[in-house]
């Protein structure tokens, strides 16, 4: 069977305090939106996608996805793969497009999306300083991020740096500079010895309007 255009999908939360107290929602998804969220767990890997299409369930992050499966044909789901973009480790670094930085180490992962990044903090805007983000850009800069892969759950091109001692030490001192005191603690108190770097394609961003 050809792959649909579109297909009813019952979308409930996954998360544990709201099992058992979020409503079903049922919706008309495009089937290509429905397979991009299968492509963070499958890859570009026929095979897989063509099974979870058929098994008609799906957990992507804190959303489970249920539709009535169907055996697409290969060809079908070959050709729609192509459309989704490929990893290309040719691509340097571009910290102009870099929508959000996740700090790694031991323990849990720090997330700073750049909307948050460059929004100044009290003590940033009294001594009109820069902003974190501009802090994580100019380490990044200097360090040389390499690429690691490519997110289709993040629409975007992963690249990752080791820091240095030198390099943390600059991220707590510059913590002040985020808006959020919650935030500001992570940064300040989570062992932190890598940094991963979330860069959207210029082709791919939407354009005005959209």
């Amino acid at each position: 069977m050809p792959l649909l255009d579109t297909i009813r999908v019952k979308l409930s939360s996954e998360a544990a305090e709201y099992v058992s107290i979020t409503p079903v929602v049922v919706q008309e998804m495009p089937v290509r939106d429905l397979v991009e969220h299968m492509l963070g767990i499958t890859g570009k890997d026929e095979a897989r996608v063509r099974d979870l299409l058929l098994r008609g369930t799906l957990v992507s992050g804190a959303s489970r996805f249920r539709w009535t499966g169907w055996e697409a044909q290969p060809e079908s789901i070959r050709a729609l793969l192509a459309t989704f973009p490929d990893a290309d480790p040719s691509r340097p670094f571009n910290a102009a497009p870099c929508k959000r930085v996740v700090l790694r180490g031991p323990r849990q992962p720090i997330g700073i999306p750049r909307d948050i990044g460059v929004t100044r903090g009290v003590w940033a805007r009294i001594v009109r300083r820069r902003t974190f983000w501009d802090l994580l850009m100019e380490i990044a800069s200097a360090g040389k991020p390499q690429y690691s892969g490519y997110s289709y759950r993040d629409r975007a091109d992963v690249y990752q740096l080791a820091l240095g001692h030198a390099d943390v030490q600059r991220i707590r001192e510059g913590a002040r500079l985020v808006p959020y005191t919650a935030l500001q603690s992570q940064i300040h108190t989570v062992p932190v010895e890598a940094a991963e770097f979330y860069v959207v394609r210029a082709e791919l961003q939407p354009g005005p309007g959209h």
